[in-house]
């Protein structure tokens, strides 16, 4: 058992990074500004965080992953496109 103080000590109360994130959608489209290397568009990514099937976006986000390309962020963008195009997810075409 430790005291309040000791344990509130070891937290870091000024990271107020999320501070204005309120929902869960946004936490996820700075995550895939963060993965795709892309700080500049957050934005974009939120919006499409919410309106976009979130199957379709881990698909494309899997797939830009495991490429070796140069713009991961343009990579992503022509996968979701393609991926919305056929109404089906990257895992599930490539099961067929």
């Amino acid at each position: 058992m430790q005291k309040l103080g000791k344990v509130l000590a070891k937290v870091d109360l000024t990271n107020n990074e999320d501070k204005y994130l309120s929902r869960e959608f946004q936490k996820y489209g700075i995550y895939l500004s963060e993965k795709l290397e892309d700080p500049s568009h957050k934005s974009l990514y939120i919006r499409l965080a919410k309106t976009v099937d979130r199957k379709i976006l881990d698909a494309a986000l899997s797939f830009v992953l495991d490429a070796q390309a140069k713009s991961k962020a343009r990579l992503f963008m022509w996968k979701v496109t393609q991926l919305r195009k056929t109404g089906s997810s990257w895992r599930e075409q490539s099961d067929r």
